[in-house]
């Protein structure tokens, strides 16, 4: 299992569009994926989960992955938060 905390680079934050792109993201790994932030932890291939979080730019969150692709979900996961892609 692999844990990190990422602080997000999208200009945008977590809106309705990010969000829908990281749960496409999420989606193609075969591992388990949560995000949590304060209090939360919702599954990262859950639009509706993802939507509760309402993070903005700059906020924090941690991902936990777990599975048999969990290196390549997380740095895919990572790239995507801090604005690579």
């Amino acid at each position: 299992m692999l844990k990190k905390t990422i602080t997000i680079g999208l200009s945008s934050g977590l809106e309705a569009r990010p969000v829908a792109m990281l749960v496409q993201i999420a989606s193609q790994y075969e591992s388990v994926i949560y995000v949590e932030s304060q209090n939360a932890r919702v599954n990262a291939k859950s639009i509706m989960g993802m939507m509760t979080l309402g993070m903005g730019s700059g906020e924090e969150i941690t991902v936990s992955v777990e599975g048999a692709d969990e290196l390549a979900a997380m740095e895919g996961i990572e790239n995507y938060l801090v604005g690579a892609n």
